[in-house]
């Protein structure tokens, strides 16, 4: 385990309004920054990411739903920012990281599982090591990240 972080959320810049994604980004920041220092990651293996919600993004849903049933226009950003594979484009892209990508949706909560998965990336030689990310919107939002080398 080369990083760690997690708890309350620590909210990511520049995502506004979907909690889920701006608690697992900024988590994931803290924990790369505890590891790396100041972004990009200079040296860092070939890193994944792996972010999962147990609880998906609850948050787009309510706001599509009060702006349909009000008749207001949906902000467009509103769109781009709950695709969860967003935030982590964004982690990845900011600290240079070039492995794969994958968000994992409501029904992949067990940690045990996780490091499974994290594992398989790492032995079919897609990465050397894999930022693994939790998000749950709450209350209270949690979230947790680590990264997980062999």
């Amino acid at each position: 385990m080369a990083g760690r972080a997690g708890g309350r959320t620590a909210r990511h810049r520049g995502v506004r309004g979907v909690r889920v994604q701006s608690a697992g980004g900024g988590t994931a920041e803290r924990c790369l920054r505890a590891r790396y220092g100041a972004p990009p990651a200079a040296g860092a293996p070939r890193t994944a990411l792996l972010l999962a919600s147990p609880t998906g993004d609850t948050g787009t849903a309510d706001a599509l739903a009060r702006a349909t049933a009000a008749g207001l226009r949906v902000p467009p950003l509103l769109f781009f920012q709950s695709n969860p594979n967003a935030v982590l484009g964004h982690v990845a892209a900011r600290w240079q990281l070039d492995g794969p990508v994958v968000a994992l949706g409501p029904g992949f909560e067990d940690e045990r599982e996780l490091h499974d998965r994290a594992a398989l990336l790492i032995e079919d030689g897609d990465a050397e090591q894999v930022l693994v990310i939790t998000a749950v919107q709450g209350p209270p939002d949690h979230a947790t990240a680590v990264l997980l080398a062999p």
